[in-house]
């Protein structure tokens, strides 16, 4: 295990549901957690029934069960970063945050899962304004995707004009910093041949681009990547290299299991992918940066 700058283990509780077929949910998380050297805890939300062609079915844990597993966690063990992922109901929102305030809110990392990849809604529709009320306010980094951004703003995220409007209302939301992430974005986003994440933090806005990858192995990117941020984060790293380490491994991930052939659908990613020397020498916030597969040079 990997230690923060303190000397401490380095700890990260993630509150997300379990995903049957392991390449998302708090599989993913562990998986990742695992890679970094990161000792992982979890609070089960949800039992999904789940396969590489989508979600079946989906059992809610009790909201006051979450929270007791989040409260026995953080007691005993503690975190230095608690990520939530698939929240599934207003309900349990409310009681994530109300556990997080009631411990003075460690780093918290928010992956606003609201529906699996290969469908299926994850959230419920009236759980939005608690999660942008009551969790986005005690939050370090929120994670959206283009649809996830729209959803929690109300307007469609489309153009790189539009993220920067939903960004500047998540911060204005309480958010400390905002991950936006590009996968969905098409070319009124960027260029077709490049995935383009933008961290905004504060007035600074940093690009992050990536080759696209064709491939269909893609389940658990979302988890995966709030995960390696998170883990970043909990061995002392300050936001933007752990946005750049977490982005590199992902890329990585997706890279190693693009000829596996688990399951007829969107299958995994390959979490057993090194982590790396993946924050580069030269990057600086407010720039744009592409990754070549070693390192981020300027673009």
């Amino acid at each position: 295990m990997n230690r923060t700058p303190a000397g401490r283990i380095a700890r990260v509780l993630t509150v997300a549901g379990s995903d049957s077929g392991g390449g998302a949910g708090i599989q993913a998380d562990l998986k990742t957690f695992a890679a970094f050297g990161v000792y992982g805890a979890s609070a089960v939300t949800a039992l999904t029934v789940q396969d590489t062609d989508g979600v079946l079915q989906a059992v809610h844990a009790d909201p006051a069960l979450v929270a007791a597993q989040m409260r026995s966690v953080l007691a005993d063990i503690g975190a230095d970063v608690v990520k939530t992922g698939m929240l599934g109901s207003a309900a349990t929102v409310h009681a994530a945050a109300a556990v997080l305030r009631g411990f003075g809110a460690p780093a918290v990392v928010v992956d606003p899962v609201m529906a699996a990849s290969g469908g299926g809604r994850l959230l419920d529709a009236d759980a939005v304004a608690v999660l942008v009320g009551e969790l986005l306010p005690l939050t370090t980094v929120v994670m959206p995707n283009l649809p996830e951004a729209a959803a929690l703003c109300g307007y469609p995220v489309v153009t790189r004009e539009d993220g920067e409007r939903a960004a500047a209302d998540l911060l204005a939301a309480g958010a400390g910093a905002v991950l936006l992430k590009g996968g969905h974005g098409t070319g009124g986003w960027a260029d077709e041949r490049l995935s383009v994440d933008l961290l905004f933090d504060g007035p600074t806005v940093t690009a992050l681009a990536t080759p696209r990858i064709a491939t269909r192995n893609t389940h658990g990117t979302g988890c995966t990547y709030a995960s390696a941020v998170s883990a970043c984060l909990a061995l002392g790293m300050p936001l933007l290299a752990s946005a750049l380490c977490a982005r590199a491994f992902v890329q990585r991930a997706v890279e190693g299991a693009v000829d596996w052939d688990l399951g007829r659908g969107a299958g995994p990613l390959d979490h057993s992918s090194p982590v790396g020397d993946c924050v580069g020498d030269a990057v600086e916030a407010g720039g744009s940066y592409l990754w070549d597969g070693g390192d981020w040079r300027r673009l």
